[in-house]
């Protein structure tokens, strides 16, 4: 496995399913920077404890200075286990598993880690596993692609 093509998917993917969940909030009709702000605060709470739901999800730089080395740390961590995962599957295999993976994510995310972390059931949604499955799609493909550019 290449474990840099790997953690370089995972950071990739991210921004990739991000851009895609503030376009899909967009066409739903939600406010694209404040649900950012809100999942913000979420993920920032994590590491910054739960008072920090408190304030309104408003900007913030150690706000989303936490959530964003959180959502980058997961989703290297998610980048390297999808590697692990794909590294000798033929293109059209890797994205069903890279879609499977992702909606396990979304399942893992939002139903498993609100146990411990109870407030990310607001984001509980379409749109978040919308996103979620495109983190995994299209982390295949972008490993897939610095790892087997013949691909």
């Amino acid at each position: 496995m290449d474990w840099r093509a790997a953690a370089v998917t995972g950071v990739l993917a991210g921004i990739v399913a991000t851009f895609a969940q503030l376009l899909l909030w967009w066409v739903a009709s939600y406010a694209p920077v404040g649900m950012l702000l809100r999942d913000a605060h979420l993920a920032a709470a994590i590491v910054m404890g739960q008072g920090v739901l408190e304030s309104p999800a408003t900007f913030d730089w150690r706000v989303m200075t936490a959530a964003t080395v959180v959502h980058g740390i997961l989703s290297i961590a998610y980048g390297l286990l999808l590697g692990r995962m794909i590294v000798r599957l033929p293109m059209c295999a890797a994205l069903l598993a890279g879609g499977t993976f992702g909606l396990l994510l979304f399942y893992i995310n939002m139903y498993g880690f609100t146990a411990i972390f109870p407030w990310f059931s607001a984001s509980r949604d379409w749109i978040t596993a919308s996103a979620h499955l495109l983190f995994g799609l299209s982390g295949a493909l972008i490993y897939k692609s610095f790892h087997d550019p013949e691909t």
